[in-house]
């Protein structure tokens, strides 16, 4: 019996790097593109992401949404992170999808992201964060250190560069966490990294 072979995708976008970056926020890889609203990280209008940073930097859920166009606004957000120094990727860079969606729990990482490399385009940058469980892994594979707890950070160490790297809760949907909540661990981590 002859067994398919595996479906491997390959990550569509470079990562977002402002000039003077200070914080890389990190998940693991976009939905199919059937789901997204835009081409760019966290397209699926059903993810709290950008509703979660228009509360947190805007003080408006709704300030990065797009409601006629059921999409976001692009360009409002790509000027609010470069204003806030936010870097933005994602910690795979081919994966296959197990049961073709997006959950984490069915994405294998057939290869992640070379974080050294990504690391050097940005000089400033000391901390990252990831977005879930499955990203906070691979990062801490990438870094020989542990995953913190969720909403906490350890320290670690990417070639010459000592980094926080904070474990932040997932923005799905499927998180069953209020935005508010959410928000509010992000905003500890802003603060944190000098960027709120």
């Amino acid at each position: 019996m002859e067994t398919s072979p595996k479906e491997i995708e390959t990550h569509p976008w470079p990562p977002f790097i402002p000039d003077g970056a200070k914080v890389l926020i990190m998940g693991t890889f976009p939905p199919g593109n059937h789901r997204w609203s835009m081409d760019f990280f966290y397209p699926n209008r059903t993810n709290d992401f950008w509703y979660m940073m228009g509360l947190i930097f805007l003080g408006d859920r709704t300030a990065l949404v797009d409601a006629a166009g059921r999409s976001f606004r692009l360009d409002d957000i790509k000027r609010l992170l470069t204003a806030r120094g936010i870097a933005l990727g994602d910690t795979g860079y081919r994966i296959h999808r197990q049961k073709g969606n997006a959950s984490d729990k069915y994405l294998e990482i057939i290869e992640p992201v070379d974080l050294r490399s990504t690391l050097a385009l940005m000089p400033e940058c000391r901390t990252i964060a990831t977005t879930g469980e499955k990203a906070a892994g691979v990062i801490a594979g990438l870094t020989s250190s542990d995953i913190p707890p969720m909403g906490q950070s350890v320290e670690a160490r990417c070639g010459d560069r000592d980094l926080t790297v904070w474990r932040m809760p997932s923005t799905s949907r499927a998180y069953p966490l209020p935005l508010a909540e959410k928000a509010a661990h992000y905003e500890r981590l802003f603060r944190s990294a000098g960027v709120l």
